[in-house]
């Protein structure tokens, strides 16, 4: 079954085709760029351009945070919780990287 507004938007193309809307766009005539996953080339595209990184890349940037945060700490209790948020945090970041490879 169509999705209930499929009747609209092809309308709306329509319209914007007999008005040229679609005329002498940027990249008109010039092959589509390659790309590895076609599936997701839209959400790829957008997590780029958005800044997104993946997981572990992230959970890395705070695990670099911990490591100043333990350099600046010399409470033995608070170095103590500091070295227990570090394994942890070495920990999921193994799991997402194994799971981005996966995902590859």
């Amino acid at each position: 079954m169509d999705h209930p507004l499929i009747d609209l938007v092809n309308q709306r193309i329509r319209e914007a085709e007999e008005a040229g809307d679609f005329d002498n766009l940027p990249g008109a005539g010039r092959p589509l760029p390659d790309c590895d996953d076609p599936e997701n080339a839209l959400l790829n595209r957008l997590v780029k351009e958005n800044g997104g990184v993946p997981e572990f890349v992230s959970l890395s940037r705070e695990l670099e945070k911990l490591r100043k945060e333990l350099n600046e700490t010399t409470d033995r209790t608070a170095r103590r919780d500091i070295l227990k948020d570090m394994s942890m945090m070495e920990a999921r970041i193994e799991i997402a990287r194994k799971s981005w490879a996966r995902s590859r």
